[in-house]
């Protein structure tokens, strides 16, 4: 070899040298910058960015699988949305992707789409207008040994070389531990907020104590409410501290100021459920009944201290009201018990005989307050039962209308007011009642109306369909019920019921809303105030809707754990509840995994949204009125993250409130109270129209017309009044225009109900549908009968909606 031959070997070894000097360089800086952040979208999209340098391609994608090797998140770079809307809504991407992500080996093709034919994978769409031959590198995502999906990039300036594919592999080996980082953070930052979210939003108070400083280093929202009324408006949580005195079980006594808490309990000390007096020196107080766990340090030593204080405000109230309740129980008893006696005393102690109409007056007297006596161990009895879930309740198909002309007849002859007003539809769908029990809850509505208005007032009873129940109001213009009595007036021993509600014994509304809960639906009190009157108003569930539940039994399994309720691979599906009023957002979480959905739940608007963003919810439950904001706007910035269904639950059932909410877009709207089989029953219905979405266009034969888009019917150009079971049963009919639906298929889809399959309530439906249309059932033009299999309405035509 020469000298010239020399020196061009050695500048060629010194050009290698320097263009790996400088790969390893940006490999380097590369490297360094997906390191600057554990934040797992920041550390994806820094991947593909670096990713896309390093070899000059114009696009790249990520495809990352979960722990069972399913794909759990794909991400694009270089890409507007105009280029990237072919990758993203093309129907057979998952193919794709599935592919891509499984390479064991780096692939680098010259021509991607000829190998894509080669193998039978669609044709795919390049994530951007490319030329037909396009240049493509990927190569596998790795972390010891668990492989985590892959990366590629393509349309590069020319062809990928073998450098190229030596980068990616290295860089993809360096970003995988970064992507496995990111994800941990991720999860711990999500069960973190999990765990704060559960504590913040539980009704037991939480406070975590520093042992050393003798201060607590946090407390949760229960916590700051039970020391409120202790706690002076200029007073700072030290100052607070340093007033309050604790007594303990036993009698001792002690500040902060002498003798911390936290050191007080903490000498290895596990307190369980001992009653502690928290006072301030002016006898504000409250009683807690306090449990303590130290946690220890790694040497032994106790460095933290975790109590919860559970509120014995509502237990001592309760145990106020219980022997109040006994004390009025043990006078209505005496009462009649006294006049009892006394009559009886009277006629068997005359030392003459007494006129007969005299003895007849007493016997009446006795008759009368027997009569009283059975009335009153009756309600007992009733509460007693409601109490343990054993009350008897025979549901069966029963017109509303009957019901309340029976309760109007039993409160007439019982010496009530006939100046009753009734606006009941006769077209009502039927109801599932105990007729006995109902008529006992009316004419329980109607008395304690009558109690409340002047003798002239009118009393007026109305009923409505409402979603898949009848809701039935008893209104009165009596002396109206104060705000703040309305959450306490179906509690048993309330003395809101014996004010307000009139009662003598305060069981009365108790016992309406133990048959109501009894039937599966919910009793609920509203008024404007004093002086404006009062309604109260109860649903029962209508005849193929949900089967009602007796109080105090769970939901059968087959609703609790329905397919619907789980993902393909059989995972619970995840449901934001966002609620400020913590009880309410308890209850909410335990209906929701009740049900066999994934609980997502917060009271804070803003959280709501990351959440929404992290975990994926399938539908939203909102409150209505939340903090710095409403539930329309919330619902606005959610569908903005993702198109899921959203369902208000709110105190507020104004008709202007719900008009609002519908129109703005919500899926349904529920009005507090309500129990968890109603709850998980609304949310599979939505779930279930959002999985058969109807069509845009209207259905049009003859002079029939339907308008999906806006739930309405015409015929010849007049509106047909539906309501919500007949329009829904004819817009399933159409939507499936020409083709038989059996009777299993409507029940399911119109009334939600995979039972027994009673077709009575669709055979009655379709009766009224007829009629509506002025269709003969004979010879019909619009609704015909398969015997013994179902339903079908003939194929229309299409019209675009205007």
């Amino acid at each position: 070899m020469n000298r010239s031959d020399e020196l061009n070997r050695e500048d060629q070894l010194l050009r290698e040298n320097q263009a790996l000097r400088d790969r390893l360089s940006r490999l380097s800086a590369a490297s360094l910058r997906i390191n600057d952040s554990l934040d797992f979208d920041a550390v994806l999209r820094g991947v593909l960015d670096s990713a896309r340098e390093l070899t000059g391609a114009g696009y790249g994608v990520i495809v990352l699988l979960d722990d069972a090797g399913r794909i759990q998140e794909f991400l694009g770079s270089g890409m507007t949305p105009e280029e990237g809307r072919p990758l993203w809504d093309h129907a057979e991407r998952m193919r794709f992707f599935e592919y891509v992500s499984r390479i064991r080996e780096p692939l680098r093709l010259r021509d991607f789409h000829s190998h894509a034919r080669a193998l039978g994978l669609p044709e795919f769409p390049p994530a951007m207008t490319a030329s037909s031959r396009l240049s493509f590198l990927a190569a596998p995502i790795r972390h010891r040994t668990e492989h985590m999906g892959a990366i590629y990039v393509d349309e590069k300036q020319g062809e990928f070389n073998q450098e190229d594919e030596e980068t990616l592999v290295l860089f993809a080996s360096q970003a995988a531990m970064v992507i496995a980082n990111a994800r941990r953070y991720r999860e711990e930052r999500r069960a973190r907020t999990d765990l704060e979210t559960l504590i913040e939003t539980s009704p037991v108070g939480v406070v975590v104590f520093d042992v050393k400083a003798g201060v607590p280093k946090s407390f949760n929202r229960e916590a700051r409410r039970m020391v409120e009324n202790l706690w002076n408006p200029d007073q700072t949580l030290e100052d607070l501290l340093q007033v309050v005195t604790f007594r303990r079980a036993d009698g001792r006594e002690f500040t902060v100021r002498d003798y911390p808490l936290a050191q007080e309990l903490s000498y290895d000390e596990v307190v369980r459920a001992e009653e502690m007096i928290i006072s301030v020196p002016d006898g504000r107080s409250v009683t807690v009944l306090l449990n303590a766990t130290p946690i220890f340090s790694d040497d032994g030593m106790v460095e933290t201290l975790v109590v919860t204080l559970q509120d014995l405000a509502a237990v001592e109230e309760l145990e106020r009201l219980r022997a109040e309740f006994l004390a009025m129980v043990s006078h209505e008893l005496r009462a009649p018990l006294t006049s009892i006696k006394g009559s009886a005393a009277i006629v068997l102690g005359s030392a003459t005989e007494l006129d007969p109409a005299v003895v007849r007056q007493f016997f009446r007297v006795i008759d009368d307050q027997a009569d009283h006596m059975v009335d009153l161990v009756s309600d007992l009895l009733d509460v007693a039962r409601i109490e343990t879930g054993t009350l008897p309740v025979n549901p069966e198909p029963a017109e509303v209308a009957m019901l309340v002309d029976r309760a109007r007849s039993a409160f007439i002859s019982a010496g009530g007011r006939d100046n009753l007003s009734i606006d009941i539809d006769p077209d009502l769908p039927l109801v599932l009642a105990d007729r006995r029990r109902m008529v006992q809850v009316l004419l329980n509505l109607l008395s304690n109306a009558a109690r409340q208005s002047a003798e002239s007032a009118v009393i007026r009873v109305s009923a409505v369909v409402q979603g898949v129940d009848v809701a039935v109001s008893v209104a009165d213009q009596g002396r109206g019920i104060p705000a703040e009595s309305l959450p306490l007036l179906f509690r048993k021993f309330s003395q809101a019921q014996s004010e307000d509600a009139g009662s003598d014994t305060g069981l009365g509304l108790s016992i309406c809303r133990g048959i109501v809960e009894a039937h599966g639906g919910r009793i609920w009190a509203e008024s404007e105030g004093p002086g404006l009157g009062a309604r109260f108003t109860f649903t029962l569930p209508t005849v193929g809707g949900a089967p009602p539940v007796a109080a105090g039994q769970p939901a059968p399994a087959s609703e609790r754990r329905s397919g619907r309720e789980r993902g393909d691979a059989g995972t619970p599906l995840p449901v934001l509840a966002v609620d400020d009023d913590p009880q309410a957002l308890r209850y909410i979480r335990d209906a929701l995994a009740a049900a066999g959905y994934a609980p997502v739940v917060t009271g804070d608007p803003d959280e709501a949204l990351l959440l929404m963003s992290e975990q994926s919810p399938q539908l939203a439950l909102l409150d209505f009125m939340l903090p710095g904001t409403d539930g329309v706007e919330l619902m606005q910035a959610i569908r903005a993250i993702a198109d899921v269904p959203v369902i208000f639950i709110s105190a507020y059932g104004q008709e202007g409130l719900i008009a609002r909410a519908m129109d703005m877009g919500a899926n349904d709207y529920m009005v507090k109270p309500f129990s968890q089989t109603e709850l998980a029953a609304r949310i599979r219905a939505a779930l279930r129209r959002r999985e058969t979405p109807e069509p845009a266009e209207p259905y049009v034969l003859g002079d029939l017309t339907i308008d999906f888009t806006a739930h309405s019917v015409t015929l010849a150009g007049r509106p047909v009044p539906l309501v919500g079971l007949e329009y829904r049963l004819l817009a399933e009919l159409a939507a499936s225009a020409g083709r038989v639906l059996t009777y299993e298929h409507l029940l399911e889809r119109v009334w939600g109900d995979r039972g027994k399959g009673d077709v009575r309530p669709i055979r009655t439906i379709v009766g009224k549908l007829r009629r509506k249309l002025g269709d003969d059932s004979d010879h019909p033009t619009y609704v015909f009968t398969e015997p013994r299999v179902g339903y079908w309405v003939p194929k229309g035509r299409q019209e675009k909606a205007k």
